[in-house]
């Protein structure tokens, strides 16, 4: 079972519970559902019974209320790679994780340093090992993993420090857009555009008042393009609201 640390002292911003399940569910474009079993686990039927896996990621904060980290976000995001490129059995990630907790000695091996360098190969064989994927699986893997590992900003010592959205459907590729990102430093963890601190939100509500594209391009000094990709990150979260 998964321990829970008390967080009434903790100092830094991204290990701070912040985000219910649903938000951040929507700002990563997974289904709430999803990310509730990785967060708390889930009971599923077996014949005669039921049988439980145990979460996937150690939630900041349940006190009162669910609420995820941005460390967590940053595992979601880690996880959601994996989902898109092969079916696994959830206990058999769940197995791969703790093999890299003991291997780092971290409570998020998913959002260190380490997994940037030999924990994710480790990782993947892990789990090429426990659920038998075929070399050909491991390298579509790797490489769908590698697309989602390139949108964490790092800090000078190697944490994860900033996480650009995904913000279209479609196949996840190193080309796709980073112009949404989410810094725990920023706006509360909130969207923002990247490299600005304009909250997606602020822009999307003046849209919705009527301004168009061309306005606010001009009032922000930002392009088209970075203004229409602020208004699709929007329109997901609504649409997963």
């Amino acid at each position: 079972m998964m321990r829970v640390e008390k967080y009434a002292a903790i100092e830094d911003a991204r290990d701070v519970p912040a985000y219910g399940v649903a938000e951040a569910a929507a700002y990563l474009q997974i289904p709430p559902t999803t990310l509730r079993s990785w967060v708390v686990g889930r009971r599923y039927p077996v014949r005669g019974g039921s049988r439980r896996f145990e979460p996937l990621i150690r939630p900041a904060g349940r006190d009162r209320v669910l609420l995820l980290s941005f460390f967590n976000l940053v595992e979601a995001h880690v996880l959601d790679a994996i989902r898109h490129v092969y079916r696994i059995d959830v206990r058999a990630v769940r197995n791969a994780i703790d093999f890299l907790e003991k291997r780092f000695h971290s409570r998020h091996p998913l959002a260190d340093r380490p997994f940037l360098t030999d924990g994710k190969d480790l990782f993947i064989k892990e789990l090429g090992r426990l659920i038998a994927v075929s070399a050909a699986g491991q390298t579509a893997m790797r490489d769908v993993l590698e697309a989602h590992l390139r949108r964490i900003e790092r800090d000078a010592e190697g944490v994860a420090a900033g996480l650009c959205l995904f913000t279209r459907g479609g196949p996840r590729t190193a080309d796709s857009p980073r112009v949404v990102i989410v810094d725990p430093r920023v706006h509360f963890g909130r969207p923002v555009l990247a490299g600005t601190g304009i909250p997606t939100a602020v822009i999307a509500e003046r849209f919705k008042a009527g301004e168009s594209i061309e306005e606010l391009v001009a009032d922000y000094g930002r392009s088209a393009a970075e203004i229409q990709e602020a208004l699709r990150c929007e329109q997901s979260a609504r649409d997963a609201a």
